[in-house]
């Protein structure tokens, strides 16, 4: 399996909302890293840096959704991958538990260890975020 593949099985993975199914993806030691202060980690009262198999899969399954209840629509624009590292370019859209509509640009740079993903560092608009998660209210937890 390439970088590649292995990348997208576990985007695929993700997706599912199952614990067993997304740690068989990350390695024990994976760590996902997002803009420090991001509007999802305040508004979720979580970490913007996850360490580990098990906090990722937490995250995932209990975590984002109290946020984004209504799922996540994710739009591809580009990939690209090169040794190993794979870069997914694309436009993610949601309905928050606030009721607001919510369409931001994101990459996400997951490096692989084999077919196992060990390290994940995300980017986006962090402004255009604050601005569709808390409008003009003070940046604060909401769900």
């Amino acid at each position: 399996m390439t970088s590649k593949e292995a990348a997208i099985a576990a985007w695929r993975a993700f997706a599912t909302r199952d614990a067993a199914q997304i740690c068989a993806v990350l390695a024990e030691d994976a760590e996902w890293r997002a803009p420090p202060r991001n509007a999802t980690a305040i508004a979720l009262g979580v970490t913007d840096h996850m360490i580990g198999a098990d906090a990722i899969a937490r995250f995932l399954i209990d975590d984002y959704p109290r946020l984004f209840s209504n799922g996540m629509r994710v739009e591809p624009i580009s990939l690209t991958a090169e040794g190993n590292r794979v870069i997914f370019e694309q436009r993610q859209s949601a309905t928050l538990a606030n009721g607001c509509d919510y369409a931001l640009d994101y990459v996400f740079i997951f490096e692989m260890h084999g077919a196992r993903v060990r390290y994940i560092r995300e980017y986006m608009d962090t402004k255009s975020g604050y601005d569709q998660v808390f409008g003009s209210a003070p940046a604060d937890r909401i769900a």
